[in-house]
């Protein structure tokens, strides 16, 4: 009597509660699909909702503006002091400088901490398309700190001017205050951002962001030779504090950028330094 061979290993054998003759093939329920943008911001904005960084940088941004922005009109309304033709927002200006460092660190954090980590691996691996990553995190950061700063400005505004009863300033003045504020802020935060991606060091991008802000300025404030007016006429309009001044309408220099000149020229800027990040995360390794 011969007894039937056992099957081999590679046939496939039908599956129990299958049709009769029909082989156990399986077929996900979920669709598949290509992945597309939607789907890389939506992971971004997963991952910087979820970590301490985000809360604790923005929530540091937020107390600074509305401390520093609150205690500048209290104290001119103790003095009594006569703002001389100065838009009462302007004083929402010191608040803003110190908190843009907050956006400038997240900027950094929010592609620096994946490289320090080893997390980029893992980022790129799900979504081998690195210009699509770059977006998404653009995207994902810029509208979040738009938001967050323009908000703020627009509340700290509000409260300056009811606290020193100085009549309401021009609208236009009140457009640059809070929505060119935020949209300055968060393009300064693209550059941290582009800046990250380049030196893939989350302290050194810091510094290096931190000294662009701040440099300038302190440099040209030690220029006494006749010979470096011109240089130093030069840093103290393109410097980033007297920028974000000119969207306040209160500048350190009678020119340089004026209205919203400012936030074209650091429109410009990002543009060109995500540009710069594009070409080293497609050209490098991870």
């Amino acid at each position: 009597m011969t007894t039937p061979a056992a099957p081999r290993a590679h046939e496939q054998q039908p599956q129990p509660g299958l049709p009769h003759g029909l082989l156990g093939y399986y077929e996900s329920p979920i669709p598949i699909r290509r992945a597309t943008l939607g789907d890389a911001i939506s992971s971004e904005w997963t991952k910087i909702r979820s970590v301490r960084s985000t809360l604790w940088t923005l929530g540091v941004m937020i107390v600074l503006m509305v401390a520093i922005g609150l205690m500048s009109a209290l104290l001119i309304a103790a003095a009594d002091t006569d703002m001389a033709g100065e838009p009462v927002v302007a004083l929402g200006f010191f608040g803003v400088l110190l908190g843009s460092i907050c956006v400038i660190t997240l900027g950094v954090l929010t592609i620096g901490s994946e490289y320090s980590t080893g997390m980029i691996r893992t980022t790129l691996t799900a979504c081998p398309s690195r210009a699509r990553v770059l977006t998404a995190k653009a995207i994902v950061f810029f509208l979040l700190a738009f938001t967050i700063t323009t908000v703020t400005a627009t509340v700290v505004a509000v409260f300056q001017t009811a606290i020193l009863g100085a009549g309401v300033d021009s609208g236009s003045v009140w457009l640059r205050a809070t929505v060119g504020v935020g949209l300055y802020i968060a393009a300064l935060g693209l550059v941290s951002l582009a800046i990250g991606a380049i030196i893939r060091h989350s302290a050194g991008a810091i510094t290096v962001m931190i000294a662009v802000v701040l440099l300038p300025l302190v440099l040209a404030l030690f220029m006494f030779s006749d010979s470096l007016r011109g240089l130093q006429r030069f840093l103290f309009e393109y410097s980033i504090p007297n920028q974000l001044g000119a969207l306040y309408g209160s500048t350190v220099t009678e020119t340089g950028p004026s209205g919203w000149e400012p936030l074209l020229l650091m429109l410009g800027v990002a543009a060109v330094a995500l540009g710069g990040a594009y070409l080293a995360l497609d050209r490098r390794d991870v």
